[in-house]
């Protein structure tokens, strides 16, 4: 039988923990993958116990919390709170997600916050998004027109033609599906997974576009579109709901139809 084995320096440990004040109400415990390059040492899980009747209802209320009461050197991303930015995508009890928008009321026992996975990791919960943002400006996701916009007008598009682009444009590139993707686990030197094969419909989708056939040409390639195996962990995981699973299938119909 073949036995694998993680490299001794990746193993998790057990970290520090942080009790709750005595005469705290509601406590909840938060497990916090913790991981410094400067320092040399194997990851962590660090311990927080907070009383979640002193800040806000979501994950992300209770990390700037410790943050900014508990433990100043955690660090994570975050900016909007809204569920718009897509910087605090994490693993949180299991799925990824944005921590602004997972109710710790959701998660029943110790809360369990990790970067997202198969990345590498900058620092604790920051991972490094660099190949991923390569990606996506690979599929080159501007309009793209051969001929000039009329004088006085913009562009435009009927109703139905606009319709085609729901569930394409609100897509944030939080990366929460490409990372619960396996194909992109284990192919995402050449697979472009989910997220940005979603952008790349998003524009082949528009009517406004005139690069169809080379935006297709382009995705015509046995890793790049077809390490898709409809899985479906990307919609399954998508905090907007989106279906990257079925713009990826459209992509494969399009290819068909024109051969």
């Amino acid at each position: 039988m073949v036995e694998f084995t993680l490299p001794q320096n990746s193993k998790i440990t057990n970290g520090k923990n942080y009790p709750a004040a005595k005469g705290n109400g509601k406590v909840k415990s938060f497990a916090v993958y913790r991981w410094d390059p400067d320092k040399g040492e194997n990851p962590r899980i660090d311990t927080y116990e907070l009383d979640t009747e002193s800040c806000g209802p979501m994950v992300l209320d209770a990390l700037i919390k410790i943050k900014n009461e508990t433990d100043p050197t955690l660090t994570f991303r975050r900016s909007c709170r809204e569920g718009i930015c897509g910087s605090c995508a994490m693993n949180i009890d299991g799925t990824n997600t944005l921590a602004c928008t997972k109710s710790i009321g959701e998660i029943k026992g110790t809360v369990k916050v990790y970067p997202l996975p198969h990345m590498p990791v900058v620092k604790d919960l920051v991972p490094d998004l660099t190949h991923f943002y390569a990606q996506y400006a690979a599929i080159k996701p501007w309009l793209q027109s051969k001929t000039s916009p009329p004088p006085d007008q913009e562009r435009l598009q009927s109703k139905q033609e606009r319709s085609e682009l729901d569930g394409l444009y609100e897509c944030i590139l939080c990366a929460c599906c490409s990372t619960s993707c396996p194909s992109y686990w284990w192919n995402s030197d050449r697979y472009l997974g989910p997220a940005t094969l979603l952008q790349a419909y998003r524009w082949i989708a528009d009517s406004r576009d005139e690069a169809t056939g080379e935006r297709l040409d382009d995705l015509e390639d046995p890793f790049r579109l077809y390490r898709c195996h409809t899985i479906l962990n990307c919609t399954k995981t998508c905090p907007k709901g989106l279906n990257p699973g079925k713009a990826i299938a459209n992509i494969k119909k399009l290819l068909v139809a024109r051969r």
